[in-house]
């Protein structure tokens, strides 16, 4: 019988928040998250982060997903070292959540 085991992090972040605009995504903007995934995967909760994280990590950002930890399955031309993006279905909702510090959880 094998055991998985979660290994838990913490580490601080800046956290903003985006959506599938073309004002955050870009003017090629289509819905497609780098992952391959639509933004609609996992109940459009999910985060952008830094090639360091892998796609499918999950990440628990205090104040996102009512407290549920959500995967890595976006990147973004801003994204490094401890910047995280988390996605909201839209541009208000980004702007409602703005740019935050913040302590999250990565399980690994």
């Amino acid at each position: 019988m094998t055991c998985s085991r979660t290994i838990v992090s913490t580490s601080t972040f800046i956290v903003t928040a985006y959506c599938p605009c073309k004002k955050c995504c870009g003017p090629q903007a289509c819905g497609i998250t780098a992952s391959g995934k639509p933004v609609t995967a996992n109940g459009s909760l999910f985060v952008a982060a830094d090639r360091s994280i892998p796609f499918g990590t999950k990440i628990k950002v205090p104040g996102y997903a009512d407290g549920k930890a959500v995967p890595v399955l976006d990147r973004g031309g801003a994204i490094k070292g401890n910047r995280l993006d988390v996605y909201f279905p839209t541009h208000q909702a980004a702007l409602n959540w703005g740019r935050q510090t913040l302590t999250v959880e990565i399980e690994r």
